[in-house]
């Protein structure tokens, strides 16, 4: 039988609802089985930890294989929000928390929280930007230093 897991690091670099729920979930998870849990936000998954966007996270109706309709009907105007209000209703049903109530959750369970240095450098933010959960703006080698000894997990 394998050894258990007991660390893991999770990615996150886009910046769609269905790009930012599967680690928050996934952190979740650990933390409920008392694994340790670290996020990583990288490029468009910054949105997920911004504090002015984290409240505007819309679901990608372009080029979204997962939408089940052809992508012109993405681009049409509405579409992006009207499939982010059906999932947001539909998660709500399941009892699963908007976004930023998930990450305060996540936040007060002990999951570190960290924003990427290249890529806040890239987009010009700096630590004010963030919310209060994030724990410092890191080099992917210090990422790697938080890791170790762990499972990583790129979504």
């Amino acid at each position: 039988m394998p050894d258990p897991i007991e660390k893991v690091s999770i990615i996150i670099s886009k910046g769609s609802l269905e790009g930012i729920y599967p680690g928050l979930i996934m952190a979740n998870g650990a933390r409920a089985e008392g694994i340790e849990a670290n996020l990583f936000f990288t490029f468009f998954g910054l949105d997920a930890i911004h504090r002015k966007r984290l409240d505007h996270i819309k679901v990608a109706a372009v080029g979204n294989p997962g939408m089940h309709m052809a992508s012109l009907v993405g681009v049409l105007p509405g579409m992006s929000a009207i499939a982010t209000h059906m999932m947001e209703k539909k998660m709500e049903s399941f009892d699963i928390p908007g976004i930023p109530e998930f990450m305060e959750l996540i936040g007060d369970t002990g999951c570190g929280m960290y924003a990427c240095k290249a890529s806040v450098d890239l987009f010009g933010f700096s630590e004010e930007d963030f919310i209060e959960q994030v724990e410092g703006i890191i080099t992917v080698g210090e990422f790697y230093e938080i890791a170790a000894g762990g499972e990583i997990i790129f979504t």
